[in-house]
């Protein structure tokens, strides 16, 4: 196996997200589309509001009728779903309520504030403006209107927009399916019952939840063992299953018992890059397999869960057509303690806000970084980016920082 260079972090993201494979369509109904991608510009298929209606409960008048103390004849009722059907004549009036339709030959709304009912007569006690409280047929829109775009992640008020515009099923790109393959002799699932040298596993359900997150639909595949039995049984599982993306977690680095990347050679993987000059996450690698994307985090839980926000999640928006997958949510804020001289990899610290000045995050890098301590990830709020290379840094001086709630949204 060639040893490569380390790969700069730009360099990798520029790579794998070039590789991406924008999922094909599917109609899916309204209700559970939200938080998909929409795949189609969405016109409307109806005018909103369709007719005239009343903005308050009141009197559908004519405006020129209306003068204090001067009465009205009431002659009928507009209610919502329930249209008054005659046409209002020179001094008359029909009892509406808030959203029924406009009668004919009405104009404005007394509201009904301002008028006295009596004995099937109602007598304004002031005057209003012509279309006073009128909502007009396509306030809102009109048939044929563009207003949802295509690459849209459906929230709930574009999911409400689109009820409104008549459409019961949206064009949403189909979720890529992610596999998710756990690695190593030495892991047992949560709530088993771990040997002397063993630990319980748990970057699988991290990473479950980043690509549910993203848009992506988490497969899990289970944990394989270190042999190439085990790992090519598990690979032909992904193809068989029919998976986008595999996300295979350990045996990427050069250790004996690190036998993915060979076993995913030997099932004829093209290796894109292997080794990024990054800190958490340097055995990263990418390639393709068929139509599969493969990318192996580290099976440190700090450096695959910090791989799955920078690498992972970006790849996986990308599939579903989002054109500003690569663009990391990086923010300033001001280191709160001296920051030593930084390597030639890119360092993500684990910190933490601890309270904002002057409108800025202030952060403090943990102590220990090991890429081990999930307790200190935890903790953390945020991600402290430092450049390869970069001096030393002072206490108050500015830093770039992702927020760790971005896997979570």
């Amino acid at each position: 196996m060639s040893r490569q260079p380390l790969m700069p972090v730009a360099d990798a993201r520029a790579r794998l997200l070039s590789s991406a494979v924008i999922m094909g369509s599917e109609l899916v109904e309204i209700g559970l589309c939200h938080r998909r991608v929409l795949a189609e510009d969405l016109t409307a298929r109806r005018t909103q509001p369709p007719f005239n209606t009343s903005a308050m409960d009141g009197y559908a008048v004519r405006a020129a009728d209306l003068a204090p103390g001067r009465p009205l004849r009431l002659v009928g009722e507009s209610a919502a779903g329930h249209g008054w059907s005659g046409e209002i004549r020179p001094g008359e009036t029909v009892r509406i309520f808030t959203g029924a339709p406009l009668p004919a030959g009405a104009d404005t709304i007394l509201i009904q504030e301002n008028a006295n009912v009596d004995k099937g007569l109602v007598t304004p006690t002031q005057g209003e403006t012509l279309g006073r409280f009128v909502r007009k047929a396509g306030l809102d829109f009109n048939a044929g209107d563009r207003l949802i775009a295509a690459g849209t992640r459906l929230s709930a008020t574009d999911l409400a927009l689109a009820a409104a515009m008549n459409h019961g099923s949206l064009p949403v790109r189909r979720r890529p399916r992610v596999g998710i393959l756990a690695t190593g002799d030495e892991l047992v699932l949560p709530g088993g019952a771990p040997a002397a040298s063993q630990i319980v596993a748990s970057n699988h359900l991290a990473i479950a939840a980043a690509v549910e997150t993203a848009g992506g639909q988490a497969v899990q595949l289970g944990i394989a063992e270190d042999n190439f039995d085990s790992l090519s049984k598990a690979i032909d599982k992904a193809q068989a299953q029919a998976i986008d993306i595999l996300v295979t977690i350990g045996g990427a680095s050069v250790g004996d018992h690190d036998l993915v990347q060979t076993a995913l050679a030997n099932h004829g993987m093209s290796l894109d890059f292997w080794r990024i000059a990054m800190r958490p996450g340097k055995p990263m690698m990418f390639g393709t397999l068929g139509n599969m994307r493969i990318l192996g985090l580290p099976g440190n839980p700090v450096s695959a869960i910090v791989c799955a926000l920078i690498f992972l999640q970006p790849l996986i928006r990308a599939c579903l057509g989002d054109t500003a997958a690569g663009a990391l949510p990086v923010e300033t804020g001001i280191s709160a303690i001296d920051l030593a001289a930084n390597d030639e990899r890119q360092d993500f610290l684990r910190s933490k806000i601890i309270r904002i000045d002057n409108g800025l995050a202030v952060v403090e890098a943990n102590a220990r970084q090991d890429s081990s301590m999930l307790s200190v990830l935890a903790r953390s709020s945020v991600l402290v980016i430092r450049p390869p290379h970069a001096p030393p840094l002072s206490a108050g001086n500015p830093v770039p920082f992702i927020r760790l709630s971005t896997l979570d949204r």
